[in-house]
C-alpha cells in the first residue's frame, strides 16, 4: 500500500493515471500531454508499475499502458476501511 501511496502523492502521475483512465496509451502519447523529458516519463510509469497501478502489454515495436484497476479497488477499500475505523473509535 506503501508504494502505491507514494505513487499516487505525485501530480504528474496522477495526471498519468486520468488519462489511462479514458485509454490506454503509449509512453510517446502520453508524453504529448506534459513538458517533460522522456527519461522523466520512463521515472514516473516506472514508479506506477512499482505500485502495480499500471499494466504494460508490447504492441509491435510500442509498449501501451493501462490502468490495473484491481489495485485500484483494493486502495480505495484501505481508505474507506481507514475513514470507517476512525469514525468507530471516535463514537
Amino acid at each position: 500500500m506503501q508504494a502505491v501511496l507514494e505513487a499516487i502523492s505525485d501530480p504528474t502521475r496522477r495526471k498519468i493515471l486520468d488519462l489511462l483512465k479514458q485509454e490506454e496509451m503509449s509512453a510517446g502519447e502520453l508524453g504529448e500531454h506534459f513538458e517533460i523529458s522522456g527519461p522523466s516519463m520512463s521515472h514516473h510509469l516506472s514508479k506506477l508499475k512499482a505500485a502495480d497501478l499500471v499494466i504494460s502489454r508490447r504492441n509491435g515495436q510500442s509498449i501501451r499502458y493501462s490502468i490495473n484497476t484491481s489495485v485500484f479497488e483494493d486502495a480505495a477499500q484501505f481508505v474507506i476501511g481507514f475513514f470507517q475505523d476512525r469514525k468507530e473509535v471516535k463514537s
